[in-house]
C-alpha cells in the first residue's frame, strides 16, 4: 500500500476549505482530509496537520461558487453538515470534478454525485424537522431559548429560518449534541460555545430560568392537549408517521 498524505484539520467548514487548499498546492498523489476528532495515527500515512485560514478558505468558496456554481456550493456546505465519516473523501472529489467541468449536481449516474445528493437530502429533511418542533421559551433574561438534538449539524441552517421568522425577538437555540448555540440578538447572529445544565427542563429548576408566565403557558398547553387527546381515538401508528417519538423532547405537551 502506498503512502497516503493525511491532512488533519479541526473540524470545521472553513477548516475543510483550508485543506482542500492544501492539497491543491501540495499536489499530493494520494490524499485524505480527515477531522482531528476520528484522525487515528498510521504508520503509513504522511500527516499534515491543517491549520484552518480564513483567507484561504475564502478563495476556495469563491473558486467553488464561481467556477462549480452556487447550487454546488449550497450542496457542498449541506453535505458537510451531515457529519457523514465519508464527507471529506465525496465532497473533495465532488470539488476537483466541478473545477474540471463535471456537472455535480445533475449526474447522477456519478456515485459521488449520487452520495452528494443523498447527503443533501438527509441533512434537508432534518433541518426542516428542527424548524416545525422546535419550541421556545422565554428566560428570565427576556431571551426565547430551544434545545435541539439533530442527527446531523443543522443549527446553521436552521438559524436562518428562525432569524427570518422570529426577526423582532432576542433568541438562543442550542445544540445539546455538539454543545454550541446560535444567538440572535434582534441584529446579527452569533455562534456561541456553552455548556447548559441537563436539568434545566425539570419541574425543580425550570422556575429558576424561565418566566412565571411562561411555565404558566406550557401547564395551559399540556392541559390543552390532553382535553383534546381522546384516548379512544387515538391512532399511533400515525401520529408516529407525523410525529416521531425521537422528536417528543422538544414537544411541551410530550413532557409529563
Amino acid at each position: 500500500m502506498g503512502m497516503i498524505d493525511q491532512y488533519i484539520y479541526d473540524g470545521t467548514f472553513e477548516g475543510f476549505l483550508s485543506s482542500v487548499f492544501e492539497v491543491y498546492e501540495r499536489k499530493p498523489l494520494v490524499v485524505k482530509i480527515v477531522s482531528e476528532r476520528i484522525a487515528t495515527e498510521n504508520f503509513f500515512d504522511e500527516e499534515h496537520t491543517v491549520y484552518t485560514d480564513q483567507v484561504k478558505a475564502d478563495r476556495v468558496w469563491k473558486g467553488i461558487q464561481t467556477k462549480i456554481g452556487k447550487k454546488a456550493g449550497d450542496w457542498i456546505y449541506r453535505a458537510f453538515l451531515s457529519e457523514k465519516p465519508d464527507r471529506e473523501r465525496v465532497l473533495l472529489r465532488i470539488i476537483k470534478k466541478g473545477f474540471l467541468g463535471h456537472r455535480v449536481t445533475e449526474d447522477y449516474a456519478d456515485v459521488d454525485v449520487l452520495r452528494l445528493s443523498n447527503l443533501v437530502k438527509m441533512v434537508g429533511r432534518e433541518k426542516h424537522r428542527m424548524d416545525a418542533f422546535v419550541r421556545f421559551k422565554l428566560t428570565k433574561d427576556n431571551v426565547y431559548f430551544a434545545e435541539i438534538e439533530p442527527d446531523f449539524d443543522t443549527l446553521p441552517l436552521n438559524a436562518i429560518h428562525f432569524k427570518n421568522r422570529y426577526a423582532d425577538q432576542k433568541w438562543l437555540i442550542y445544540d445539546r449534541c455538539r454543545h454550541y448555540g446560535v444567538y440572535y440578538d434582534l441584529h446579527k447572529i452569533s455562534y456561541v460555545k456553552l455548556e447548559i445544565s441537563k436539568d434545566i427542563n425539570t419541574s425543580e429548576a425550570a422556575p429558576f430560568y424561565f418566566t412565571h408566565d411562561e411555565m404558566h403557558y406550557q401547564d395551559l398547553w399540556k392541559n390543552y392537549f390532553k382535553s383534546t387527546n381522546i384516548p379512544s381515538r387515538k391512532n399511533m401508528r400515525l401520529h408516529l408517521q407525523h410525529v416521531p417519538r425521537r422528536y417528543w423532547k422538544y414537544l411541551s405537551e410530550k413532557q409529563p
